[in-house]
């Protein structure tokens, strides 16, 4: 089936994401746009008319990588089964196959490229907490638990459940064996007993 004229061709999108993530991750900000469009199998001009720039792949990136994480505040559900959903995405991330080289990658370009860690994190990590601050202001309001510092309170969570593992991923140490279920379920129960009611 042909594209409509304009459509864009969302494969190619995706192409230069996977390639733009592998690229960061192997040579940090030193990536040109020019390696990333040889790696994604696409013309300069397609890349460009996505992306202007690697601030741009990097927003995308994290923007992609935020909306996954944080989908099950926005699912619905009890507080404790959110919480453990989300607390399972994160550290599904954070343990997965190249988490450890994304999160070098970030580390490695952010003093010779500032704007693309900084855009990085805006909207990757700064989002993610920016939503569960909003998801846990809107179950104070319902009286489901009580965080008078709802931004505060999602950086707790967010520590309890990732704890050492991102320093961990930077570093390039290997993560401890765990069970991520048990882990996401635990915290998740710690942090209601310790905002309940």
């Amino acid at each position: 089936m042909s594209r409509v004229a304009g459509q864009i061709d969302e494969t190619k999108t995706e192409a230069i994401l996977e390639a733009a993530s592998d690229l960061f991750s192997e040579k940090g900000a030193l990536v040109s746009m020019e390696q990333i469009a040889r790696r994604a199998g696409v013309s300069r001009q397609t890349l460009y008319n996505r992306f202007p720039s690697k601030v741009d792949i990097g927003r995308a990136l994290a923007t992609r990588r935020s909306d996954a994480i944080s989908a099950p505040l926005r699912a619905g559900g009890d507080p404790e089964t959110v919480l453990t959903a989300l607390a399972s995405g994160l550290l599904e991330k954070l343990c997965g196959a190249n988490a450890r080289t994304s999160m070098r990658g970030v580390a490695l370009m952010s003093p010779s490229a500032p704007d693309v860690a900084e855009a990085i994190y805006h909207a990757g990590p700064a989002e993610g907490l920016r939503r569960l601050s909003a998801w846990l202001a809107d179950m104070d309001r319902k009286g489901l638990i009580a965080t008078p510092d709802p931004d505060a309170a999602a950086e707790m969570f967010s520590g309890m459940v990732l704890g050492h593992g991102h320093l961990r991923g930077i570093l390039g140490v290997a993560q401890p064996a765990f069970d991520r279920e048990a882990r996401a379920r635990e915290a998740a129960r710690r942090f209601l007993r310790a905002f309940a009611v």
